[in-house]
């Protein structure tokens, strides 16, 4: 890379599954992974579509790792969290004085991405002036920092994430379909988690370990019963959905199980109207409220309250944190757990 290299980071390592709960069972991921063992090693864009929850964050940072840039940084830019007149910095970064508040150079996170990985996650909430700015980078591998009229020159592996469907963008003007067919050399999408059923409880046990390493809390294995159980549901928000679930598991216990399996014939239904249930939908709205102010004071506090950092360790977006903090009533700072 021409220039100075950047002398901090803002990346953080995230413990990866391991394959068999990665991909599990199911014959698409199963397909999903035998394409990856053929391009991660290879230096081409990949495009990652999927639901939001789906797991693509946790696929790139796999394909990171198995590939020839894995000695190098894994730097991830949410194009929908970082406001749309920051994002500009952000990637190509700036020289000094080229904007009020500049006060001295800045690397951005394409520099930091030098001899690895850049994974822009939502690509589909890039703006049309800096998918032209993205689009010239990916083609000849060189780009301005704002104020600058250098060129730089980085050596890295770009992996894109969308949760929308991006042809009907390009048919209404909002993606460029040049940049479409640049970051869609090899395509994944990733089935939702109802789709892949048959991972459900090795996932779930997954999770069961890791929240109980987080939040230094035992509890109970599943039973078997309560796996079938999460085998029925319709998990709309996927894996995320899911391991939300099993935090609440961790954290309350098996009366965090509501309805539990044995109150309930068919999980893909709705719980029938009467006097016994809405008693019961109000109990698990309040313990599913409280056991979710707990997690985000946790997470905020261990974070010394910084909201995007925050936000990135819950793997919600700021937005949805800045709501949640405010419904929840955290808005004192020295609150602690």
């Amino acid at each position: 890379m021409q220039g100075e290299k950047p002398t901090h980071r803002i990346v953080s390592e995230k413990e990866l599954p391991p394959e068999e709960i990665l991909f599990g069972t199911s014959v698409a991921m199963g397909a999903i992974q035998q394409t990856l063992r053929k391009a991660a090693r290879t230096t081409v864009p990949i495009l990652i579509q999927g639901e939001g929850g789906t797991g693509k964050e946790m696929l790139a940072r796999w394909i990171h790792k198995h590939s020839a840039c894995a000695d190098g940084e894994f730097v991830k830019v949410s194009c929908a969290a970082i406001p749309t007149e920051l994002l500009e910095s952000e990637l190509f970064g700036y020289e000094k004085g080229a904007f009020t508040g500049a006060n001295q150079d800045k690397p951005g996170r394409v520099e930091w991405a030098d001899r690895g990985t850049l994974f822009l996650d939502d690509i589909s909430e890039l703006e049309l002036r800096l998918q032209g700015k993205l689009l010239h980078f990916l083609q000849d591998g060189v780009f301005c920092r704002i104020g600058d009229s250098m060129e730089r020159r980085v050596d890295t592996r770009v992996i894109c994430a969308s949760g929308k469907d991006l042809q009907p963008r390009i048919s209404s003007g909002e993606f460029r379909g040049d940049l479409f067919y640049r970051i869609n050399v090899v395509q994944l999408r990733l089935p939702r988690l109802r789709e892949r059923r048959e991972d459900i409880p090795r996932l779930a046990e997954y999770f069961r370990m890791q929240h109980e390493r987080e939040l230094k809390k035992r509890c109970e294995p599943f039973r078997s019963e309560v796996l079938e159980y999460y085998k029925t549901l319709n998990w709309q928000g996927n894996l995320r959905e899911l391991s939300n679930q099993v935090a609440r598991y961790v954290l309350i216990g098996p009366d965090s199980l509501a309805p539990h399996p044995a109150t309930r014939q068919n999980a893909l239904t709705t719980i029938p109207s009467g006097e016994t249930a809405l008693p019961l939908k109000r109990m698990t709205k309040e313990a599913v409220r409280k056991m979710e102010r707990s997690v985000i004071l946790r997470a905020l506090n261990e974070n010394q309250w910084n909201r995007r950092k925050t936000a990135e360790a819950l793997q919600i977006s700021y937005r949805s944190l800045i709501y949640k903090i405010r419904e929840a009533g955290l808005s004192n700072h020295s609150e602690t757990l």
